[in-house]
């Protein structure tokens, strides 16, 4: 399959080697994908449908169960992804897809149960993301998720990855409903800048490490805002489909592009 344009990373620092530098004892196989073309379109999906699911599970349960339920089944699900020795398409975006729902609530709960405005908690997720990153680089000598093959490094993978699907909830809130896009203007608008790394990095030298790592976050606000669009009433903006049944048709979409991966990965291993 050919890879996308953020397909192949090397580190901006020239530290690509690190991934060589794990003690031989605690190294195993990496357990991230390949940047296909198949990976930001599950990526995508899952964004989608964490936005919709979480919205439908508070509104359909308990809340505060409905957090609480999420954060359990995302804490198995980590453990389960850090025991794997190599990487298990089922497992990985399984617990991608539980990221989702899980960042979207916390995000929410910032807003709506402690009342912290977009733009705040918008900015604390940057800094947050910011932080991790700088934090991982300084210790591991690179960012790139195809040396990854340590637990301290996954470690510092999924961190970064909470940390981003948590930002652009945020973001995609502030931009739909704390600046009043509304969400199909919101979905656009991201669409566009997603794009801006792609290009940077095909055509005006941005480093693969830096071009991944933005758009990486930007799928979150890009695939929430269309979803939302889709799911929400009129009144809101949407086209009123229904939370519950976007989210069951983005959760067979994932299942059937997850199912194509997982094939085509089967097949790469075999030779």
């Amino acid at each position: 399959m050919t890879s996308s344009p953020l397909g192949r990373q090397h580190d901006v620092a020239g530290t690509d080697s690190a991934r060589h530098l794990a003690p031989p004892h605690r190294a195993r196989g990496i357990k991230v994908p390949e940047l296909t073309l198949v990976f930001w379109i599950i990526k995508i999906l899952t964004t989608g449908m964490g936005e919709t699911a979480s919205d439908w599970l508070a509104r359909t349960i308990d809340p505060v169960i409905a957090v609480l339920g999420a954060l359990l089944a995302l804490s198995g699900l980590l453990a389960a992804q850090l025991r794997a020795t190599r990487y298990r398409p089922w497992l990985y975006w399984a617990t991608v897809a539980m990221v989702s729902v899980f960042g979207t609530m916390a995000a929410d709960v910032l807003h709506v149960v402690i009342g912290i405005p977009y733009v705040a908690s918008t900015i604390g997720f940057a800094v947050a993301v910011a932080a991790v990153l700088l934090l991982w680089h300084r210790v591991e000598g690179t960012l790139d998720i195809h040396s990854i093959v340590t637990v301290r490094r996954e470690c510092f993978y999924w961190t970064t990855v909470c940390a981003t699907f948590a930002l652009g909830t945020a973001a995609g809130d502030l931009t739909a409903t704390g600046f009043g896009l509304g969400y199909l203007a919101s979905g656009i608008l991201f669409a566009v800048v997603f794009a801006v790394p792609v290009i940077a990095h095909r055509w005006w030298g941005l480093g693969a490490v830096p071009a991944f790592w933005v758009a990486y976050v930007l799928t979150r606000p890009l695939g929430a805002s269309f979803a939302d669009w889709i799911a929400v009433p009129p009144a809101r903006g949407g086209l009123d489909l229904g939370t519950g049944a976007i989210s069951l048709v983005l959760l067979v979409a994932i299942a059937t592009a997850v199912a194509v991966h997982a094939r085509q990965n089967r097949l790469a291993r075999r030779g």
